[in-house]
């Protein structure tokens, strides 16, 4: 039977016999690791992952000029499932993530060749196609993430590593690569996204002189009666029962109570609210700066008092030390890395089931702060100020909601009830 001592006499003999030239760069990547906000473990299971790539690189004549994303593959692919080595590092998803995090090491110290650039024509395209929406249509990283995804789909489909020839792509391709893509996604509005993605890039190359007027003619948007039912938002008694439960006592409770109020009192999306900098924030004037917003401007908005009261709180008593600047950090390792929206909408879930509330979207929030606006007399001009809307038309949707002038502007019925049309017949 194996023991401790044994085990960690030999992984330490294994160590030696490594690849001297990677090991060199263990204690700058251990550093690395460190002051990012990960915690001790983590830090050694990633030692060991690099101990066991440096072990494999020896046995298999493998040198520090070698390695890139191509000798990881090999690594994890090859090595790695029939591994008989001494080591813990054999858990493939914990050892890609750790020699992920060699490769930065490696190439901040230009110890290894850059990462390579892919050079194939659709590569390309997709580059400057992304410079393009970025740049002249100022669409939102995310939404060009998913164009990109779609428009490499169809190229690679049709091209290949071969150069772009529009001519041969016809209307009826374009067709059966949206009926495909269609089987991926279940909502009008989703499928929507994929019509306008295709045709946003189809357009592009009609202004640099191809001809794909065809193509953007062969996409039709999907019915879709968005606006056929009223806007969901929560009751008051439910924004009541809410609130009610803000300031409970817990783990990550005050940071909970902050987001919950950026979303409900200043109606800010997931995303806004994960971005959040504590130098966006004005105290002493009251006021808080929106940036990189959906709409890629920067708003100066009133922050309520409530709002600012349970920032400060968490601010003051919950959030962690770190070295980045953001208000709302994580509670665990890794903590130097930013928070993301997918926390944000699980942390108002959370506070939905505290409140005993059956809704699980975060969105419902910004839709209850326009509700509670024109509830209290606003016009759908302000509304759309408040929600930073680019176009009053995405704000038109909450007009059915403003009973009291939808009064003013209703006709009287002109038609006299059956009941008494009957009787004076008789």
């Amino acid at each position: 039977m194996r023991t401790k001592l044994s085990s960690r006499s030999e992984h330490h003999s294994g160590r030696s016999r490594g690849c001297a030239q990677l090991e060199r760069h263990t204690q700058a990547y251990c550093a690395y690791l460190v002051e990012r906000g990960n915690a001790a473990g983590y830090v050694r299971s990633c030692e060991a992952a690099v101990v066991h790539l440096s072990m494999w690189m020896k046995q298999a004549n493998k040198r520090l000029a070698d390695v890139g994303e191509s000798l990881v593959a090999e690594f994890l692919e090859h090595h790695l499932p029939g591994c008989r080595c001494v080591t813990s590092a054999r858990y493939p998803t914990t050892v890609r993530a750790a020699l992920g995090h060699l490769l930065v090491v490696l190439r901040a110290a230009n110890a290894i060749a850059p990462k390579p650039v892919d050079m194939t024509p659709v590569a390309q395209e997709l580059r400057r196609y992304d410079q393009h929406m970025e740049q002249v249509r100022g669409l939102a990283t995310k939404t060009r993430e998913g164009a990109l995804r779609l428009v490499s789909a169809l190229l690679r489909k049709h091209f290949g590593d071969d150069t772009i020839r529009f001519e041969v792509i016809t209307a009826e391709h374009v067709r059966r690569f949206f009926a495909t893509q269609a089987k991926n996604y279940k909502t009008p509005s989703s499928l929507g996204a994929v019509v306008s993605a295709l045709r946003g890039y189809f357009r592009w190359r009609a202004t640099l002189g191809d001809r794909t007027h065809a193509l953007v003619g062969a996409l039709a948007y999907p019915a879709n009666w968005q606006l056929a039912s009223l806007p969901k938002s929560l009751e008051p008694a439910e924004v009541e029962q809410l609130e009610a439960t803000l300031g409970q006592s817990g783990p990550s409770m005050l940071r909970a109570d902050a987001m919950v109020r950026c979303a409900l009192d200043l109606g800010l999306r997931s995303g806004e609210v994960a971005r959040l900098n504590l130098d966006d924030i004005d105290w002493e004037a009251g006021t808080i700066t929106l940036r990189h917003t959906k709409g890629r401007r920067e708003d100066v908005m009133p922050l309520p008092e409530a709002t600012g009261a349970a920032i400060a709180a968490y601010l003051r008593n919950e959030r962690p030390k770190t070295q980045h600047r953001m208000v709302f950090a994580r509670h665990m390792t890794p903590r130097e890395q930013p928070i993301g929206p997918d926390l944000v909408r699980k942390t108002i879930r959370q506070a939905y089931a505290r409140a005993g509330l059956p809704h699980t979207r975060a969105h419902l929030l910004r839709h209850t702060m326009a509700s509670r606006l024109l509830a209290g007399g606003s016009s759908l001009k302000e509304v759309a100020d408040v929600l930073r809307h680019r176009s009053l038309n995405t704000t038109l949707i909450y007009a059915k909601l403003d009973s009291g002038r939808l009064v003013e502007v209703a006709l009287p019925w002109p038609w006299k009830p059956v009941a008494a049309t009957a009787g004076r017949a008789s």
